[in-house]
């Protein structure tokens, strides 16, 4: 990983690898870690720790906002790194209320150029603008 990514980048994307593993695999976070750990991959820290416990805790209710504003895809249809870059996001968005929604936005992007197809950055920056722009007028609870 590049020396520059800052240490929430890094967590960040670690903590897609494991929403995506949990996703892909329809295994729980602790299967997830004590696979890597039987590898001898790095335990995650506890700021990707909280995003993916956040994430499947409200998994039901992003999984709703997700539906509802990215218009023309199915959840289940949608690539696996988007819908979980979108997952912990929303997370980010809702629940963490000391990360500015620009910075969240800003990373959610970045890993979906980084990790998706090549129209990914622009879709996940859509439906997050478009969920922002509600929830800052107050239009969602």
């Amino acid at each position: 990983m590049p020396k520059w990514l800052s240490s929430r980048s890094r967590q960040r994307r670690y903590a897609l690898r494991i929403l995506f593993e949990i996703d892909i695999n329809k295994s729980s976070l602790d299967e997830v870690l004590e696979g890597k750990s039987r590898v001898g991959e790095d335990a995650p820290g506890d700021f990707a720790l909280d995003l993916v416990r956040g994430v499947e805790k409200q998994r039901p209710e992003l999984d709703s906002i997700i539906s509802e504003y990215a218009e023309g895809w199915d959840l289940e249809r949608m690539p696996l790194v988007d819908r979980n870059i979108l997952r912990m996001s929303l997370y980010e968005l809702f629940y963490l209320e000391d990360i500015p929604s620009g910075a969240t936005i800003d990373e959610a992007v970045e890993l979906a150029k980084s990790f998706s197809t090549k129209d990914s950055g622009k879709f996940v920056n859509g439906v997050l603008g478009k969920v922002n722009r509600d929830r800052e007028a107050g239009n969602l609870p």
